[in-house]
């Protein structure tokens, strides 16, 4: 990988971050709740695959690579769905106000 190449991830990386930041100052509640959570995960979830694909080489790897790369991405799918599954079907506990 050249260091151009290198450069543009780090420079998208960069901007992800600022993107995030200024994401968090606005409120974005009025589009639905927690969408400024939706936004910071799409931006996260967005350096994560650059820096998986370019750090980590999986862009120039073999298919084996390929695909445990997406099935690790398919598992944590599921744990997020048994995660969620979990917090939307719990009654209000004791420190509810």
């Amino acid at each position: 990988m050249t260091i151009p190449r290198y450069l543009g991830v780090f420079l998208v990386l960069v901007v992800g971050t600022i993107v995030t930041y200024y994401a968090a100052t606005i409120d974005m509640d009025f589009i639905f709740p927690g969408m400024n959570t939706l936004v910071a995960l799409a931006i996260a979830f967005t350096k994560m695959t650059v820096v998986m694909l370019f750090f980590m080489h999986v862009y120039w790897s073999p298919r084996l690579i390929w695909l445990s790369a997406v099935a690790s991405f398919f598992w944590l799918a599921i744990m997020f769905a048994y995660v969620m599954q979990d917090y939307l079907t719990r009654s209000t506990g004791v420190f509810s106000g």
